[in-house]
């Protein structure tokens, strides 16, 4: 699996930053996505050429994958009909979606007759471990943490640290609110009721979902009824910043914490085993 980020003590809620980063008036590290770099169709056609390379040879997928995302180039592409944006509020990098576009081209690319490529890198990506990684952001092999950075790069891997804190722990949150909320209210008595959600969202963020959400709405200037699954992680980095900066360090590194326990008891459970007849 990739290697856990720093959790933040009490009292500093700031998420790690890195070079290429700029700090941000609520603690999260401002990147400008591929700093440094100038992208391209072409270099985005070379990095997926490059991870098709890999895999014919015989690398580990995932490392082949890793070092292939450090030469991406592009925030945001069509690729087959699909819009596919990889950088979420401009700071933050989704490396599970840029997974998902370079294994489906590695799948779908047809090799040669000579190299019999094609079955080569299908054989090479075990669809139990890809399901895991797409699913659950567990990778086959424990990466260390400096060859993990190394492989993505300085400004990917901040990228990277602002999506796990920004949207996977700050949807685990969510879920811990949303489950104390509810327990406590069945405990009283009460029925059950979706409009538990709203109290959630008034104790983590002090305002209601559906208030937050109009609020987002109008700062993103987004007219559609329904959002896209793009606009859903706009939203949940949006009210990780508008949390951070809203309550006291300490409250934020608890909330922190609990998102971390919460997320390693859904992988638990949720992520089936790599070999499960082993």
């Amino acid at each position: 699996m990739p290697p856990a980020p720093p959790v933040p003590p009490a009292g500093n809620a700031r998420s790690p930053r890195g070079p290429g980063s700029e700090s941000h008036p609520g603690g999260v590290a401002v990147i400008h996505p591929y700093a440094g770099e100038s992208g391209s169709g072409q270099q985005a056609t070379d990095a997926a050429a490059y991870f098709r390379q890999r895999l014919a040879a015989g690398e580990p997928w995932h490392r082949a994958l890793l070092e292939a995302m450090g030469q991406w180039t592009l925030p945001e592409e069509t690729w087959n009909g699909r819009r596919y944006k990889y950088i979420v509020g401009r700071e933050a990098f989704d490396w599970l979606l840029l997974a998902e576009r370079l294994c489906a081209e590695a799948a779908e690319t047809p090799g040669t007759p000579e190299t019999n490529e094609t079955n080569k890198i299908i054989d090479a990506i075990p669809p139990g471990e890809l399901e895991r990684l797409l699913f659950h952001g567990l990778l086959p092999e424990p990466v260390e943490s400096d060859e993990f950075r190394a492989l993505l790069g300085a400004s990917k891997h901040q990228g990277y640290l602002n999506y796990h804190y920004g949207i996977v722990l700050e949807e685990a949150l969510q879920l811990a609110a949303e489950e104390y909320i509810r327990k406590r209210h069945i405990a009283r008595g009460y029925s059950d009721s979706e409009e538990l959600v709203e109290d959630a969202f008034l104790r983590l963020y002090n305002d209601s979902r559906s208030a937050l959400l109009n609020e987002f709405r109008r700062a993103a200037n987004l007219n559609a009824r329904r959002l896209s699954l793009t606009d859903l992680k706009e939203f949940t980095y949006w009210l990780h910043k508008r949390r951070v900066n809203y309550w006291d360090p300490a409250r934020v590194a608890s909330d922190t914490r609990l998102a971390i326990r919460r997320l390693a008891a859904l992988r638990e459970t949720a992520a089936p085993p790599l070999h499960p007849h082993a």
